[in-house]
């Protein structure tokens, strides 16, 4: 099994011969051998520009988050599915901003998040919007309706926790039960496996 470093040197690598090669890697980080990973979909413009994930916006959620659950962002290791921004040019602005990942970014980044997942070994996977379920269930047809708030044992012997992605409750309020709820799920789980 691939340690954290090789994986990253790998991922380096393969991105600096890639038509990515410009663009700034965002990495994994956090507990050697956490009870749980988090996967989000892209880093956006504050990852970009701190070279972290889930700061900026995205870090005010990810606090948000732990802190229903009882945890410190240094216990669990976050990480997302592409490990660079994909921007496309505002018509309004002129400015790079953030969009979906592509499928071909997506299929670049998978082995390497693959890769990753064993080396971090984390019993739990909570993933975050339907980009990072995928990834993980190999499902391609995998939506979050159909996952989310609840444990799915993973072939691997790990376990899925699917949860909608805290951006989607800015543009569906009608949301924020639901990922409320998902969450308190998510922390009596947490509590199980301790």
């Amino acid at each position: 099994m691939k340690q954290r470093e090789e994986v990253q040197r790998a991922l380096q690598k393969a991105v600096l011969a890639s038509i990515y090669a410009e663009k700034t890697i965002v990495f994994g980080e956090g507990a050697a051998h956490p009870v749980l990973m988090m996967i989000g979909e892209a880093p956006g413009g504050d990852e970009e520009k701190q070279g972290r994930p889930f700061v900026g916006k995205a870090g005010k959620n990810l606090s948000a988050f732990l802190e229903v659950l009882g945890l410190k962002r240094e216990e669990i290791y976050i990480s997302n599915v592409v490990k660079l921004r994909p921007v496309r040019e505002s018509e309004k602005t002129g400015k790079a901003v953030n969009r979906p990942p592509s499928a071909a970014e997506i299929a670049f980044f998978l082995p390497y998040l693959k890769e990753e997942i064993e080396a971090v070994a984390p019993r739990l996977i909570v993933t975050l919007g339907n980009v990072p379920l995928k990834a993980v269930t190999g499902e391609k047809r995998a939506v979050i309706g159909d996952y989310h708030g609840r444990p799915i044992p993973l072939a691997d012997g790990r376990t899925l926790f699917a949860l909608y992605h805290p951006a989607a409750i800015i543009y569906n309020r009608a949301l924020q039960e639901t990922y409320d709820a998902d969450l308190l799920a998510l922390r009596a789980f947490l509590q199980e496996l301790a």
